[in-house]
Order: C-alpha cells, then sequence, then structure tokens
C-alpha cells in the first residue's frame, strides 16, 4: 500500500484564507534508488560493475559539471573507458554548433497535430546531436506547459493541453532516443513564467526568491504532471528541474517532486539535473532527489571569484561527516550511466564531440576545477565542422507547411491561383538583416520570425524568406514589396502600381527566454494592416504571421483581410513552407494548439508581477484556476474564443459519422474498479506510473469522410466529459466541460472514407483522487464529443459508462 505524501493538501488555500499563498505539502524522504526496472536492466548491471570500480573523486564528478566544450560537460575518465558526457542545446536545434538544421519550435509540431511527423522531428533531431557527438539533447520541452498565453517560453513547448503535450512529448523522446541519443525533457515542473523565474536583489541587497508556483494536488497530477508522465513511459534517461519554487520549495530540492512524485509515483529510472545554475543547495538538494548539477562552477556576477559547484568536492565533506550516505551518490552515478549504456554511448563508433562545439560556451569557467579542463573526446582538428543536416530540410519544410493554421478563407482567396501581380508587405518577410547567427535575440527587424530566442533557439544558417519563396515559385508574377514597416505606415502605398491581385501582409511576434510578453503583433503591426487593407489597392490581403502562440487580431473582421495564416515558428524552411500552402500545394491541415481570443482580459491567467515586492518570500503564483486554462476555461466561463483549440480550415471539406463506442476490460470483469488493480510488483515502480493505467478501457470509432475536390488531411478529435453528479469529489466547479482525449491525422482523396479509432486507457477516464491519493474512474456517464475542433458546431456526441456500482 502506497504511503501516503499529500502535495499541496486536497484543496486550495487563498491569501485571504491564509495571509500568505501557501500551499502544504509533505516531505518525502529518502529518494528511491534506481532497480534497472524492464529493458534497462543489463545495462543497469553496467553501470553498478563501473561505479564499483570508481574512485570517491571519479564518482563527484560523475554528477557535477565541469567546463568543456558543450554547455554542459562531465568528463571522461579513461582508465576506466568512460568516455564522459556532452549535453547540448535545445529542443528545436544543437544549437551551439555549425552545419546543423533549425527544426520547426514545439508549438509548430504541436499544431500539426500529426504522431508520424512529431516522432520523425525527434529521430532527425536525434541524428544531428548523435552526429555531432552529442550524448544529451536539452528537450523537449513540457515546462511551461503554457498555463498562461503570456509566457516567454510557451513556444518551445507543446501547447496548454497536457493531452496533446504528452503525445508530443512521447513521440519525441521515442523519436531522439531511437538515434542513441538521451533525451532531458525539461523544466520540471510548474515553470509557467519567466518573471521572477530566478531569485534577484533588490535595492537594499535583500535576496527575493524566485517565484513560488503554488498548486493543488489534482491540479499538479491532471495537468503539469501529465505529459511528464507520458516522457518517463517513454523510456525518457533524465529530467531537468526547473528554476521556479514549488510550493515554496526550489524545484530542484523540492523532495515530494523528484523522490515522491518523478521517482516513486512515476517510476523514473534515471536521472535528474539542474536547470543551469538551478542548484540551491548540496547535501538537501541531493537528499531530495537531483542527481546531477549543472553547469557546474558558475562565474560570479560581479564577483571576483568563480563560485564553486553545490556538489564536486563538497560531497567529499558531507560523506566524511556523516550527513550523507555513500549509496546515495552510488545511485546518482547509477542513475547517470544506465541510459548512457543503455543506448550503447559507450561503444567505440559513437561518434567524438565536433570541436566547433566550444566555440560557443556557457559561462562556466576551468577555474574551480582545473583539472578537469580537457578531458573530453573531441574529434580531430581534420574532421570539426561536419555537415549533419543531410536532407533535413525537406522535414522542415513539410512540417512547416503541416503546422500552419489557415483561420480566415473568405470566397476562396487562397490558394492563390496564378495570380499577375503580387504584393508584398511587412518586415516579416524578408531575409535577416542583422546576420542570421544571433540565436539569443531576435535577427533583425527586416527578418521572418523563424524561430524564438534563448537557450530554445537555434543558428540559423540557411534561412529561406517568404519573398524569397514567393518569386521561386511565381516566376512570372509581378512583385512589388515593401518591408519596412515604418514607411508602409507613414508612406500609405503611394508607390505601389499597377494595383496588385492580391496583397500579402506579413507580421510576427518575437518571444524569448527570460522575458514574458503582451499578445500584440510586433512592429506596430495592427497599424500595418489598417494601411494596407485602407489604400485602395489590397481590398485583397492575406495576412500571415509567424507567431509563437496565442495573439490577439482587432483586424480580424476587417473586409478586406480576406484570409489569415497563423504560421508559428517554422524553423529554417519558413518561406518554403508557406508557399507550399498559399498556392496549393499543399492544403492546410494544422490546428490551433491553443485558443485565440478577442481580448487579452478573456483570458484568465495574466503573469504575474510583484516587482516593487520587499517580502524575500513575496512572489507566490496561486494556480487558484486550477484545471481551467485554455480552452478549458473559455468553455467553463461560457466566454467565446476568436478562434477556438483545435480550429483549423482546409482547402477541401470534411464531415465526421457513425460515432461507435466499444468497452474493453483488460481485468476480465464485466465492470472496472475504481482504482487500479494491486501491480503485480507492488515494490518496483513502473516507468509512466501504474501500469494499469494506460491500458485501455474503451474505444471510440467514426467515420471520416472527405466531401471536397481536393487531397486533404483531417484531423478528427475526441473529447471526454465528466461525470459531475457522483462522486462528489466532481463537480461543475473543479471540472472542466470537456478534455481532448484523442486525435488522429488522416490523409484522405477527395471521396474518400475512412474509420479512425481512439483508444482510450484507464489514465484518460480516471480524475486525482487526492484523499485516496489514487487515479480514480468516476460512476455516471461521460460524454463523448467527435469533432474537428473543441467548439465544433458539428459534433457527435454519445454516452460511455464504465462503473454501474
Amino acid at each position: 500500500m502506497r504511503a501516503v505524501q499529500i502535495l499541496a493538501g486536497a484543496c486550495l488555500l487563498t491569501h485571504a484564507e491564509f495571509g500568505l499563498a501557501h500551499y502544504q505539502q509533505d516531505s518525502f524522504f529518502p529518494s528511491p534508488n534506481a532497480t534497472g526496472s524492464g529493458d534497462w536492466k543489463d545495462a543497469f548491471i553496467q553501470a553498478q560493475s563501473l561505479t564499483a570500480k570508481m574512485t570517491l573523486e571519479e564518482k563527484l564528478f560523475m554528477v557535477t559539471g565541469v567546463e568543456g566544450p558543450c554547455v554542459g560537460n562531465i568528463p571522461e575518465i579513461p582508465r576506466l573507458g568512460f568516455k564522459g558526457l556532452c549535453l547540448q542545446d535545445g529542443p528545436l536545434a544543437i544549437k551551439q554548433v555549425s552545419y546543423a538544421s533549425t527544426f520547426p519550435a514545439g508549438v509548430s509540431a504541436a499544431a500539426t497535430w500529426d504522431k508520424k511527423l512529431m516522432h520523425q522531428r525527434g529521430v532527425e533531431l536525434g541524428q544531428e546531436f548523435f552526429a555531432k557527438g552529442a550524448h544529451i539533447m536539452l528537450g523537449p520541452v513540457a515546462g511551461p506547459l503554457g498555463r498562461s498565453p503570456f509566457g516567454g517560453r510557451n513556444w518551445e513547448s507543446f501547447g496548454p493541453d497536457p493531452y496533446l503535450a504528452g503525445v508530443a512529448m512521447e513521440e519525441t523522446i521515442r523519436g531522439v532516443q531511437s538515434q542513441g541519443v538521451q533525451a532531458c525533457p525539461k523544466h520540471y515542473i510548474a515553470n509557467e513564467q519567466e518573471t521572477q523565474r530566478n531569485p534577484s536583489s533588490n535595492e537594499d541587497g535583500v535576496t527575493i526568491e524566485a517565484l513560488s508556483s503554488n498548486v493543488d494536488d489534482r491540479t499538479m497530477h491532471e495537468v503539469y504532471l501529465w505529459p511528464f508522465a507520458n516522457a518517463v513511459r517513454a523510456g525518457t534517461s533524465s529530467i531537468m528541474c526547473a528554476y521556479n519554487r514549488i510550493n515554496q520549495t526550489y524545484a530542484c530540492e523540492n523532495s515530494k517532486a523528484l523522490n515522491g512524485l518523478l521517482k516513486t509515483e512515476l517510476g523514473f529510472r534515471g536521472y535528474v539535473l539542474s536547470d543551469w545554475g538551478g542548484t540551491h543547495s548540496g547535501l538537501n538538494s541531493i537528499l531530495s532527489g537531483l542527481d546531477m548539477d549543472m553547469p557546474g562552477p558558475l562565474a560570479g556576477s560581479g564577483a571576483s571569484e568563480d563560485i564553486e559547484s553545490w556538489f564536486g568536492r563538497n560531497i567529499t565533506t558531507m560523506i566524511n561527516n556523516g550527513s550523507l550516505e555513500a549509496t546515495r551518490l552510488d545511485d546518482m552515478v547509477h542513475r547517470v550511466l544506465t541510459p548512457y549504456y543503455f543506448l550503447r554511448q559507450d561503444r567505440e563508433s559513437f561518434p567524438t564531440i565536433d570541436r566547433d562545439t566550444s566555440q560557443i560556451t556557457a559561462g562556466v569557467t576551468g577555474d574551480v576545477y582545473p583539472d578537469f579542463k580537457d578531458p573530453f573526446n573531441l574529434s580531430p582538428p581534420d574532421d570539426m565542422n561536419r555537415d549533419v543536416r543531410a536532407d533535413h530540410a525537406q522535414l522542415i519544410r513539410e512540417m512547416g507547411a503541416a503546422s500552419t493554421v489557415l483561420l480566415k478563407n473568405v470566397a476562396g482567396t487562397l490558394p492563390l491561383h496564378s495570380p499577375k501581380r503580387i504584393g508584398v508587405f511587412g518586415n516579416d518577410a524578408g531575409a535577416p538583416s542583422g546576420g542570421p547567427f544571433v540565436v539569443d535575440a531576435p535577427i533583425g527587424v527586416m527578418a521572418t520570425g523563424s524561430n524564438g530566442g534563448g537557450t530554445g533557439s537555434g543558428r540559423i544558417q540557411d534561412l529561406v524568406s517568404p519573398l524569397e519563396a514567393i518569386r521561386d515559385r511565381s516566376p512570372h508574377s509581378y512583385i512589388q514589396s515593401v518591408l519596412d514597416n515604418d514607411v508602409l505606415t507613414s508612406e500609405n502605398l503611394e508607390g505601389i502600381y499597377p494595383a496588385p491581385d492580391v496583397c500579402i501582409v506579413f507580421l510576427k511576434q518575437f518571444a524569448t527566454e527570460g522575458e514574458d510578453h503582451s499578445l500584440e503583433l510586433d512592429y506596430d503591426a495592427t497599424n500595418v494592416v489598417e494601411t494596407v487593407t485602407s489604400s485602395g489597392s489590397c481590398p485583397n490581403t492575406v495576412v500571415v504571421m509567424h507567431n509563437p502562440g496565442p495573439v490577439v487580431l482587432p483586424w480580424a473582421d476587417n473586409d478586406n483581410v480576406t484570409a489569415i495564416l497563423a504560421a508559428h515558428y517554422p524553423g529554417e524552411q519558413a518561406g518554403n513552407s508557406l508557399a507550399d500552402i498559399l498556392f496549393g500545394d499543399v492544403s492546410p491541415s494544422g490546428k490551433l494548439p491553443y485558443t485565440i481570443a478577442y481580448s487579452e482580459k478573456d483570458y484568465n491567467t495574466p503573469i504575474v508581477n510583484l516587482t516593487d515586492v520587499t517580502d524575500p518570500n513575496g512572489w507566490q503564483l496561486d494556480f487558484t484556476e486550477g484545471l481551467m486554462i485554455d480552452y478549458r476555461h473559455f468553455d467553463h466561463a461560457a466566454v467565446a474564443p476568436r478562434y477556438e483549440f483545435g480550429f483549423g480550415l482546409s482547402y477541401t471539406t470534411f464531415t465526421l459519422s457513425n460515432l461507435h463506442i466499444r468497452r474493453t476490460s483488460p481485468t476480465g470483469k464485466s465492470q472496472l474498479q475504481a482504482y487500479p488493480p494491486e501491480s503485480g510488483n507492488p515494490g518496483i515502480p513502473q516507468p509512466g506510473g501504474h501500469p494499469s493505467l494506460w491500458e485501455v478501457v474503451a474505444s471510440v470509432s467514426v467515420a471520416v469522410h472527405n466531401t471536397g475536390e481536393t487531397t486533404g488531411a483531417a484531423v478528427p478529435q475526441l473529447y471526454l466529459s465528466f461525470p459531475t453528479t457522483s462522486p462528489a469529489e466532481l463537480t461543475t466547479a473543479n471540472t472542466p466541460p470537456k478534455v481532448l482525449r484523442g486525435f488522429e491525422k488522416i490523409m484522405l482523396e477527395p471521396g474518400q472514407r475512412e474509420v479512425v479509432t481512439f483508444n482510450l486507457t484507464r489514465r484518460d477516464v480516471s480524475f486525482w483522487d487526492a484523499v485516496a491519493q489514487e487515479w480514480k474512474i468516476p460512476r455516471g456517464d461521460f460524454g463523448v464529443w467527435a469533432g474537428q475542433s473543441s467548439r465544433d458546431e458539428e459534433f457527435l456526441t454519445d454516452v460511455l459508462r464504465l462503473r454501474e456500482e
């Protein structure tokens, strides 16, 4: 019987009720030892064998980063044949190198709603990391999930729905690790805004602690932990803990989150590493479940000396004074080495680290541990700058088109049919003006918004701009362009002659790590649209935006705006992907992985900004909305969205029919039990949680018919509404009207009809019972909704009952 460890209790406590936002959580000790269960068994034995041969010093630096050629570095142990570990950013590119691709961002992958493309993106990312000699890819991202649409890093992840994010996490990780590269999903957990993500100091030198994300137990399980459960089930090698605090305790020393939820409840077999500088203690972090400190020593900000790692040789002191058991250090090393052996990264054929990675440093120094400055398996000088891109531009182009969402298309404006005259406007249409190699800032005012900034970015080397692609795709058209937004808004297109048949306006918003943002597009975008559409030359205007997520569109109802495309952050083939859509080579099939509102005020989760706070513990973010984020909030509060979650038009039409539900019984009994049955191995956690949570308990099928005249891809979606009359734990106040529980992407020829089946697992039909500390199937009827968006007016509906008693 699992010991009851309650994260944040079962209820929400507000400032008014407790004085300070204080979500209670119990500690969870000790940190459970890895067991090498399942297919990791042989690798675990190898890890144990090597650990037994190590000196204490060698063990210390298996769990402590040092300076080296990569963003994170674990040094070699030449006498034992261990080649070290190279950790590299990031979720959309191997950022630190030359001759590598920049793939579509997480938000774009999610907007495809295509499991095969998500998986293949992971495969090809893994291939590039492998070929450059990187052992660990720092990604994918499910933290932030996207609780607030204003979050600066939402574009790195897969959108605010935990089910969609979970599928994308699992497909990406399986793809990456199939190539012999370790995945490291991040940032664990409830890391939902950039503002005050790290501690700061006020004018008096007082340390103001990082934001505390205060989350109740049910919300943690059903929303923020959900995609990480998929990651663990997929066999992820490592997980990165976040900067923020969780219920008053820093994420990298939160024993409940690491020991309790991750290593015990989810059965995580790998290692937890800190975000860079996210470690705030030594002994407490180790006892609480942190296995690796990254990047190790940090350059002191304004200090005369470098800051030594909390780990490193400090661990020797901990062991010698009896505060840390040597067995805990051994477990940390076992956890680090097991995926290294499981993915056969010890083999002779694993590539050396390409020396060009050393051209960009991560702010670490070699002054603290000078004896570990150069022990790395580097490529010889004549094998530097390896080109690892292969044919990956094809997938990038395909995904860029598949993730483009057609939001508006009046009277068949799109696709374009050989227009004689085209007007191209806006600073998002052109090639980079500030150089293509800047990775932590916008690549120029006059540049296509192909990706965001920060560690989740990439070094764009071969960016194809929309203007270039349009010229290539329509070489006989008379193309006029004005890319300077200041000129556009001041001169009113006076130089445009003759009038274009179609005007295409390109807008963008830049989002980056370290900053949250508004939902307005950049560079005076609204005035740009108004100027173009009111000029008299452009009664037929297509607006294209490269956006990181939700934005407000005050011009969407403009009669002269006849089509709108949300192109997201598509990577280096941005222009080609867009031209494929504009000219009809590809029918749009992208769907929104988030909700677009009429106004910023329609969202219920603003960024907390308490810049004048003097209380060191004053930065508190209570997740009082519970499960009601994004479309769940809009449904729950009866707020009309401008464009709903799951929405996206096509150049053809689809209908759904013949909804059919079939119950299955994995236990062989006619009725399902409320709680999962006793596991066959109750003392050995299974990756992803209790194994019965992943068993199929029902299936839903629906026929999809292409009723149009164009080949295209449909995305039928399955939603469930939970019974809220019984038991009392589920009410209309705390349970969303419906939640996503299935989707498939299917390509159909005109007139073609296919049947799609959605399998529902026990987890899909359960809620988290905070009192019993288990997933529970409620009594009563589930509403089953099959449609083409979360607000489909032609939903097919039925009911499903899984428990009668």
